[in-house]
């Protein structure tokens, strides 16, 4: 429940603790190109990469939010991207299955981990689906997106699988390839997304269920602002998206900026990264 800090006009955000998943880099780097921002002539830095991502985790910890870790598997660089693992809720887990032949492995990895801890049931998808990338829990409802990921019959079988409505949302440019990449959920009632990145008729449907929704700049939707992880008051993201970060303290979050500069170079931030076990 939310209420208004007096004499501010602000909303009181209230953080709650967090079960989070991710998976160690040390397997980290760009080997391949499925997305538009993976450059095979741009080097990682494993060293920074690594030290980026320990970062992020450490932040997580001292916010108070539970980190599982993962190890990484030789020959899979994205495994990092936990995010994509799955759709989890109520201890239910539907393990993503992957559009490009360079990830599909990565589900196999996915359920395994999710058997071996006891989410049941937990299965693979059998519809084209790459998890919590493409699709939001707000709530009991979920938003999936509709594009090169995650596919529209996708969310018969979500709605099958955790019987829970889905609000089907449009992307409609390739840089956003997964919706985490152009909303963010910040609580219950508040969502930040790039207009851009969306059909009309889905950035249409955005206003109309989040009232005041927050309108990410191009400039910061492409620093992957949106690509962020929010306890309800922390918002872990990019800090390369300086004037969201603006917005989102304005509004009475508490944004905590994180360089995810190397991780950027495969197409994801710190939302990427990271998985909540519902």
């Amino acid at each position: 429940m939310t209420s208004t800090v007096a004499g501010t006009g602000l909303t009181e955000r209230v953080a709650r603790t967090r079960h989070l998943l991710m998976c160690s880099p040390e397997h980290f780097t760009v080997e391949y190109s499925i997305n538009p921002w993976m450059d095979l002539t741009v080097p990682v830095d494993h060293a920074l990469a690594q030290r980026q991502w320990e970062q992020l985790r450490e932040v997580y910890e001292g916010l108070g939010h539970q980190v599982e870790i993962m190890p990484g598997t030789p020959g899979l660089p994205d495994l990092v991207f936990t995010a994509n693992a799955a759709v989890v809720h109520d201890g239910r887990a539907l393990v993503a299955r992957f559009t490009h032949p360079q990830r599909q492995p990565e589900s196999a990895e996915y359920l395994r981990w999710f058997q071996d801890a006891g989410y049941s049931p937990a299965a693979i998808a059998t519809e084209q689906n790459e998890g919590e990338g493409d699709v939001l829990t707000v709530g009991r409802y979920m938003l999936a997106a509709v594009g090169s990921r995650t596919s529209l019959a996708a969310h018969d079988e979500l709605r099958a699988f955790f019987g829970l409505p889905v609000i089907p949302l449009e992307l409609a440019d390739p840089r956003f390839y997964h919706l985490d990449t152009a909303l963010a959920v910040l609580d219950e009632r508040t969502v930040a997304y790039y207009p851009g990145a969306f059909t009309q008729a889905s950035a249409g449907i955005i206003e109309q269920l989040f009232a005041g929704a927050i309108r990410a700049s191009e400039d910061d939707a492409v620093a992957f602002g949106l690509n962020a992880m929010s306890d309800g008051l922390n918002v872990v993201m990019s800090s390369r998206a300086t004037d969201l970060m603006k917005q989102y303290g304005a509004r009475g979050f508490n944004p905590i900026g994180v360089d995810m500069s190397e991780l950027i170079k495969s197409g994801g931030s710190a939302k990427c990264c990271t998985l909540e076990l519902r």
